[in-house]
Parts: C-alpha cells; sequence; structure tokens
C-alpha cells in the first residue's frame, strides 16, 4: 500500500511490530477473523531475509543502538533486533516455560509480586506455541507440568550432562529449545556450530521461515518502513496509529489497536500518546547472567547436537532459597573456549547461570527531551534480591556440580552487560492503580488498545521469556474474540 494510501481507510486492526508477540497475536485472530477482515500491520525496518542476513552477517541493516538512549550504569546494555520478524532474527531459541511458582512469588515467598494470571491459565497456549515453533525437548520428564511430548525429540546430551541428569534426574533436563533436532516444517536440523544469533542453516524458528505466511494472507496489509509514533485516541477509545512513512506522518485508522514494539518502545509510544501512568515505563529489567567455566578430569563436554544443551534446575526449583535470594537457572553449553591443555581440550563444561531479578522502579524508560521523544533506558541498579545470589554463586555452585570430577571452576567477576531480554515498563495486573495492562494484556483505560510483549512481565523469572510472551498473545487474543463472539 503507497504512503499517500495508507491513512485514507479503516481497519479492523491496526498491528505495531512483526516479532514474536505481533505475529502470535496476528497467528490467533487470523483463524478466527471473518473472510473480510482487515488488518495492517506496521514495521518500523525491513524485511532482510535469511540469505541477506549471512551475507552480510547481520541480523539486520538497522542499527537498534542508534533508535534510543542509555543512562545510569555505563556496562548496562540493551540488545534486540529492529526488522521484520524481531528478535526470532537474532535469538537462540532456548525456550522453557516459567514454573507455576514464577507466577506467585508474593503469595509463594513473600517477595515481588504475584503475575494476575496462573500457569494453569497459559498452559494450553504454551502447548500451542511449541506445536507452532515444533520444540525440541526432554520427552522423559519436565520441571514444568506439560501434557504429552514435545513436538521434537530432545537433543544429544554431553558427558558431563549426562552424569548430571543421573546425579539429578528431577533437577536437570534437556534444553527446550526452537532449534531443531529433526527436519522440520520449513527448516532443517541444527548444525551445533554455537553461532545461533545468525543461524548459518536457518534451523531455529524465526517469523520469516515457519510464520511468514500470515503477513501474506489477502486480509493483511504489510507496510514495512513505517514507525509507529503514537496512539490517536477519542471518547476514551483508541481511533488509530500514526506514523512516519517515506517521510512524512499519517494516521492509520483501526477499530483495535495492538502495540507489539518491544519493552523500550511500547512505553514510549503510549507517552509520546500522553497515556501516561505512574508505572508506565517504570521497572525496565531483565536476567542477571553470569559466565562460568567448569574443568573435569577425565570427563569430556562438547558433544552435544546443539548449542546450548541441558537446564539445570537445583538452584531454581527451590522454595526455601527463593525466600532469600533470587533463583538460578543453570545453562550448561555444547559450545565454548576449548581448555588450553594438551589432550584435555574437551574436559570443560561452559555454564550461564541466569538469576532472576525484582524489577526496581528506578530502572525507567523516558522520553528525551533531545531529540524530542526519542527512548531513554535509564537502569540504575539490579536488585538486592538477585546481587545475594550472584555473590553466593560460588559455594551454591560447588554444592551443585559435586557429582562432576571437577577440577576447578572459573567464574566470571561481573555479570553479563545484557540477557537480551528487555522486560517490564508496562507491567501488568489486576488493579489500575497498580498496572498499566489488565490480565489479557487490554489498556486498563483505553479498552480497545491491546500493549503486548515483556513488557508486561511483573517479574523477571529465570526462564527464557519467549516462550511467555508469545502464549501471552494467544491468551490476548483468545479473551479478545472470545468476548466478541
Amino acid at each position: 500500500m503507497p504512503s499517500s494510501d495508507v491513512g485514507a481507510e479503516a481497519h479492523d486492526v491496526v498491528i505495531v511490530g512483526t516479532g514474536f508477540a505481533s505475529s502470535f497475536f496476528l497467528l490467533g485472530y487470523l483463524e478466527r477473523a471473518s473472510p473480510d477482515a482487515r488488518i495492517i500491520v506496521l514495521e518500523r525496518g525491513r524485511r532482510n531475509d535469511h540469505a541477506w542476513q549471512i551475507e552480510h552477517r547481520a541480523n539486520s541493516d538497522v542499527v537498534a543502538a542508534d533508535l534510543f538512549q542509555r543512562r545510569g550504569d555505563p556496562d548496562k546494555n540493551w540488545n534486540f533486533t529492529i526488522g521484520f520478524g524481531g528478535g526470532s532474527n537474532c535469538w537462540w531459541g532456548n525456550t522453557p516455560r516459567m514454573l507455576p511458582a514464577d507466577f506467585e512469588l508474593q503469595s509463594r515467598f513473600g517477595i515481588g509480586t504475584d503475575w494476575p494470571l496462573s500457569y494453569d491459565d497459559l498452559a494450553p497456549h504454551y502447548e500451542r506455541v511449541e506445536r507452532e515453533m515444533e520444540i525440541a525437548g526432554p520427552a522423559d520428564s519436565s520441571p514444568f507440568p506439560r501434557r504429552g511430548p514435545y513436538p521434537q525429540p530432545p537433543h544429544r546430551l554431553n558427558e558431563a550432562e549426562r552424569l548430571l541428569k543421573r546425579a539429578y534426574p528431577g533437577q536437570f533436563f534437556a534444553t527446550p529449545t526452537a532449534r531443531a533436532r529433526l527436519p522440520a516444517r520449513s527448516r532443517g536440523t541444527c548444525c551445533a556450530n554455537g553461532v545461533c544469533n545468525l543461524c548459518p542453516v536457518d534451523a531455529k524458528f524465526t517469523i520469516q521461515n515457519s510464520l511468514a505466511h500470515l503477513y501474506e494472507d489477502p486480509r493483511v496489509t504489510l507496510l514495512l518502513g513505517a514507525e509507529a509514533l503514537a496512539v490517536e485516541t477519542a471518547a476514551g477509545r483508541a481511533t488509530g496509529v500514526v506514523c512516519r512513512h517515506q517521510d512524512r506522518e499519517t494516521t492509520v485508522l483501526g477499530d483495535l489497536v495492538v502495540l507489539g514494539a518491544n519493552a523500550l518502545f511500547n512505553p514510549a509510544i503510549l507517552l509520546r500518546s500522553g497515556l501516561h501512568h505512574p508505572l508506565l515505563g517504570r521497572r525496565l529489567h531483565e536476567q542477571v547472567g553470569l559466565l562460568a567455566e567448569v574443568h573435569l578430569d577425565g570427563v569430556d563436554g562438547f558433544q552435544g547436537s546443539s548449542s546450548v544443551t541441558g537446564h539445570g534446575y537445583m538452584l531454581y526449583d527451590d522454595d526455601t532459597r527463593r525466600r532469600t535470594k533470587a533463583a538460578c537457572l543453570i545453562e550448561t553449553w555444547n559450545v565454548g573456549t576449548f581448555r588450553p591443555n594438551y589432550g584435555r581440550w574437551l574436559q570443560a563444561l561452559p555454564l550461564r547461570l541466569v538469576f532472576e531479578d525484582l524489577p526496581q522502579d528506578r530502572n525507567r524508560v523516558e522520553l528525551s527531551l533531545d531529540p524530542p521523544g526519542r527512548p531513554v533506558a535509564t537502569f540504575e541498579e539490579r536488585s538486592e534480591y538477585a546481587m545475594r545470589a550472584v555473590r553466593d554463586i560460588g559455594p551454591d555452585l560447588e554444592r551443585v556440580l559435586a557429582p562432576l570430577p571437577v577440577e576447578r571452576v572459573v567464574i566470571e567477576a561481573a555479570p553479563e552487560p545484557t540477557e537480551s531480554h528487555v522486560q517490564g515498563t508496562t507491567v501488568m495486573g489486576d488493579h489500575p492503580d497498580s498496572s498499566v495492562i489488565d490480565r489479557f494484556c487490554i489498556h486498563h483505560g483505553i479498552r480497545n488498545l491491546v500493549v503486548l510483549g515483556a513488557g508486561a512481565f511483573p517479574t523477571g523469572s529465570p526462564a527464557n521469556p519467549t516462550l511467555t510472551l508469545c502464549a501471552l498473545s494467544l491468551w490476548s487474543v483468545d479473551h479478545l474474540l472470545s468476548s466478541a463472539a
């Protein structure tokens, strides 16, 4: 659709973004929409296909860091991709569900806050996302309740991981992942080279290789290079989205507006729309990541069939621990630096230790004055709850690794600058005074405005957020269409 025609007609739905959140909302909407439905999707970036990405060794031709400003901790960064498919281009494909306890931190442990929905509410939507992504996952058991096997069998564990599995059968599992173990509908098998941010064989699930057909549906218009600036409202309802396209501003009209940008840009759009709330933009957070390497005596690593092959819940599924310090998901890696010891190159087990964090009001997204309206991500501090667990990780890890023949454990001194999981800023809840959106991701004040993505998360579980935010999109659209029926 040419720019001059964008504002000329009304749409049933205006969706901002083409990443995980928007695409799974669109998936659910199209399944039940009428044959004459009119949906327009605004994507700020362009469509850089897999061949372009491999040729240019980049996920996108847009430099995301140029689109926002950072303040506060100079070592803290935020990583994401702007372009068709959003974060599906750069993610590594780890897809654990959250644990039931992650939704009930306050009622179970007296810390943080409870989510306004439960694990059981999301369970059928988790299952749907796993089917769509053709997840490879453990066949024997699971750390979270689930029905039946994963769509694909698990990736092969290495020798060190198999020892941990024997020692902790109910707490160590093959990693659920969207990196294919067997040939999938639209992609091949994982090459286990550990460059998953730009998969050379296109084996991980992306919007481009698995859900692009949604945007080819005749009911859908995809407008690339269209930056959403603000939501227009009248009489307490959203009427459309102001966007910049081809160097001019125009308003795209719609009966339902769905914001599926990330947790930096969704609050910026709402702030530019004048939809202020005391918590809007507040509680910006993500997990705290720490790298470690275990040197082993006579046991090899690096024989697995993917990059991240094991998930350990020994420091995560622990009710006593979580009353005083953050849970930690232990990721065991099948790629990394070999040991610099002749004949013992493979006797190592790289770890990524992922700690939950409690959101802090001081960490926030605001709008800059110069240039006007640009998101400013200010990060002041991690919670003491998270940092207590980081400080204690030495003895905690020594206890957990006791079943392995450990020579030494090398733990990085400082957390990683980012986990590439931007969360918070449009927090969900049942009460308008203490949340921006409700349990169905609908804005408390503007009831035909949906705000999707990990910005809705009231807390920061150790689990990778992608599967949960996709399930939230299906949960939201299912409620909207059921209510309208």
